[in-house]
């Protein structure tokens, strides 16, 4: 399925209000309610809507410090990747690992309370991970822009 005009303008508002009701969303893209309810279910069938979720504020749930770790590996044996994936994916102050071409093999996306909340996950986790040869982080000083939505 490709998506048409249509599609694209339900994409864009259910990214900025993922709770709109179908009413709300029809009136927005100017189609009727079954028809854009219709369209929405495709959506979600074909996975271009993957989930629905609430955004959280992070300075309300009291971790407002975000830490990009890289972290460079001994090896890129298949065995060695697999390892390092699985355990960083336990680790729930990780948001976000992604595998990288460069000089580092991955990067995190960690929050945290402080800076000593910081240094507890650095031990009780991030040093015990599998592999890792080199560890470097960077402290956001400041989010100067930041969306989910993708460009659509």
């Amino acid at each position: 399925m490709s998506l048409d005009d249509t599609d694209r303008r339900i994409l864009k508002v259910l990214q900025k209000r993922g709770r709109i009701s179908n009413a709300e969303l029809s009136e927005a893209v100017n189609l009727s309610p079954s028809a854009c309810h219709r369209r929405v279910h495709s959506l979600e069938d074909q996975g271009y809507i993957r989930d629905y979720v609430a955004l959280l504020d992070a300075r309300k749930m009291n971790v407002p410090t975000t830490v990009f770790v890289e972290i460079t590996l001994s090896g890129q044996a298949d065995e060695v990747l697999e390892a390092f994936e699985k355990s960083v994916a336990r680790i729930p102050d990780v948001l976000e690992c992604h595998l990288m071409a460069g000089t580092a093999d991955y990067i995190l996306k960690v929050v945290a309370e402080n800076t000593e909340d910081f240094a507890r996950i650095h031990r009780q986790y991030l040093a015990r991970l599998p592999g890792v040869a080199q560890m470097q982080s960077s402290f956001a000083l400041r989010t100067v822009f930041k969306t989910t939505a993708l460009p659509v």
